[in-house]
């Protein structure tokens, strides 16, 4: 398709969506001081609100309904959230948490016993919340929860803020389907309705942390970032989330928007099965060694970018500039490769063949990130001048964890917020130790080096941060060597929101999109 047709297509889109918000109320022709609905537009994350699904309790916090019992600031620190205080033992394995003195949304007091209960329910229901950490006991005493760990948990608090442990009222799911009403919570707003294509938010009267500002959030799906820009500009919502790099231009009058853009914590990278062609450990590195990541993110990405290289971005101080990559860019190494692994094109039909099958991979995408499809394009160009037929193929967001889980793809695009609780261990465990009869189950990639995982069992129980760093540094070189992932780039991530009104900003941690500090402008 040509830039015209593309520009063309995208206005009409923009256009339908103009049609699809015009008459919903808010936004566009509400004056500042009487703004009683926001409007957020954000790309489609979820089908459910089922907090313990996938990872949709991250929409739950996102949209303001849920809280978790620690939080982080805008420097990642932890602070308290809904447990006021807390304190470890001598022997590092029993946390005592001071629970907040608050009520749910539905009225009922939120306590120890409750806080209990959810946490209970995570635990049977999902899987990966054993993956943080396991308990021996827990026990609720009025406002004091204590926690016993298996093993000594130095990032507890870093777990806890993760949404998958917000906290619900178990009581409520007797009266309420948490998947399509969304579950009771703690937060500023209550879920009043709940599609895919659109949330709808009401004021929780009985919030702890001050005033609700708007009476409602309305939160339309937009998936396609060039229509979420449009939305922006025509004024049909109040606030963007990840409008794509290239549009921000867009948004440079500051007398009526307000730009907060950051250094992000997330990794854009392909996920590489290793069960399949590129299981073959001369296949993988002439794979990744085809791949100008230099040429995407600077060239064709206009410097939006930066190139990719380890698993956790430079924004986080792990050592990627003392990491190498044996897999850098070198086209002729990556022809040399597949010429030793037995891949020749012998039919001249442009792909290389061997014992009759084609050297052929699918790459599985999803574009609600207008990053993806790029990259993915990017790198089928690049495969094709070695040989290699890469096919792209796109997928709704909302499959991709099962994908990943089931291993269903040779390359899986993937953009991950690299230090969900605080730092990298939780995605450097996730993605690549061991997965021992369904105890990792996010490695579906039949990844498995056994120095790798001594390092995860020596980072699990390391109190030390300056060791904590130097273990996870290690373990991305092995990483790096092994072409244990092709690591594409590292993006910005931001909020772009009108001037009528004030406090939409993002945070690393990419969690507290809606919060109360989101108020009208005076």
């Amino acid at each position: 398709m040509g830039k015209k047709k593309r520009w063309l297509t995208a206005l009409l889109t923009g256009c339908m969506a103009a049609a699809l918000f015009t008459g919903c109320g808010g936004g566009g022709n509400q004056s500042a001081g009487e703004m009683k609905t926001l409007k957020v537009g954000v790309t489609n994350f979820a089908d459910s609100l089922e907090p313990t699904e996938n990872a949709f309790g991250w929409v739950v916090v996102r949209y303001g309904m849920g809280e978790t019992l620690t939080q982080f600031d805008e420097k990642m620190n932890i602070q308290p959230w809904l447990a006021e205080s807390w304190e470890i033992s001598s022997d590092k394995l029993t946390w005592t948490f001071k629970i907040r003195d608050v009520k749910f949304s539905n009225g009922r007091p939120l306590t120890a016993a409750a806080v209990k209960a959810s946490l209970e329910r995570t635990f049977a229901k999902n899987t990966r919340a054993a993956t943080f950490f396991k308990y021996t006991n827990m026990e609720a005493d009025g406002q004091t929860l204590k926690i016993t760990t298996e093993k000594p948990a130095p990032s507890m608090l870093g777990y806890l803020a993760d949404p998958l442990f917000l906290i619900v009222d178990v009581e409520s799911e007797k009266e309420r389907n948490f998947a399509t009403q969304g579950p009771i919570c703690t937060g500023p707003y209550i879920c009043e309705s709940f599609v895919k294509e659109k949330a709808v938010m009401k004021k929780n009267p009985n919030y702890w942390g001050g005033e609700v500002p708007f009476e409602t959030v309305e939160i339309p799906s937009i998936d396609d970032p060039n229509t979420r820009a449009m939305a922006l500009q025509s004024g049909e919502v109040d606030m963007a989330v990840n409008i794509a790099a290239g549009d921000i231009g867009l948004f440079s009058d500051t007398a009526k928007f307000h730009v907060d853009r950051i250094a992000s914590l997330r990794t854009v990278l392909a996920r590489i099965n290793q069960k399949g062609i590129l299981g073959d450990p001369k296949v993988r590195a002439a794979f990744i060694s085809m791949t100008d990541r230099k040429a995407y993110n600077e060239v064709i990405l206009k410097g939006t970018f930066i190139p990719g290289k380890a698993p956790v971005p430079p924004s986080l101080d792990y050592g990627f500039d003392q990491l190498t990559d044996p897999n850098a860019y070198n086209v002729e190494r990556a022809k040399q490769l597949l010429d030793e692994a037995g891949w020749k094109d012998t039919d001249g039909d442009g792909v290389r063949d061997k014992d009759g099958k084609p050297l052929s991979v699918d790459f599985i995408i999803y574009n609600s990130r207008a990053e993806l499809p790029i990259y993915a394009e990017a790198v089928q160009a690049d495969a094709k001048k070695v040989g290699i037929d890469v096919k792209v193929k796109t997928v709704d967001y909302n499959l991709l964890d099962k994908i990943g889980i089931n291993g269903e793809y040779d390359l899986l695009i993937s953009n991950i917020t690299t230090a969900n609780t605080g730092d990298p261990e939780i995605y450097l465990n996730w993605y690549w130790r061991t997965n021992i009869n369904g105890n990792n189950p996010q490695n579906g990639s039949g990844y498995s080096n056994p120095a790798y995982d001594a390092l995860c069992a020596d980072l699990a129980v390391e109190f030390d941060r300056g060791k904590r760093r130097q273990l996870m540094i290690e373990m991305q070189q092995i990483l790096l060597d092994d072409g244990a992932a092709l690591f594409l780039g590292y993006p910005e991530t931001n909020i772009i929101s009108s001037t009528k009104i004030t406090g939409a900003i993002m945070h690393p941690a990419d969690y507290y999109w809606i919060t109360n500090k989101i108020k009208p402008a005076k």
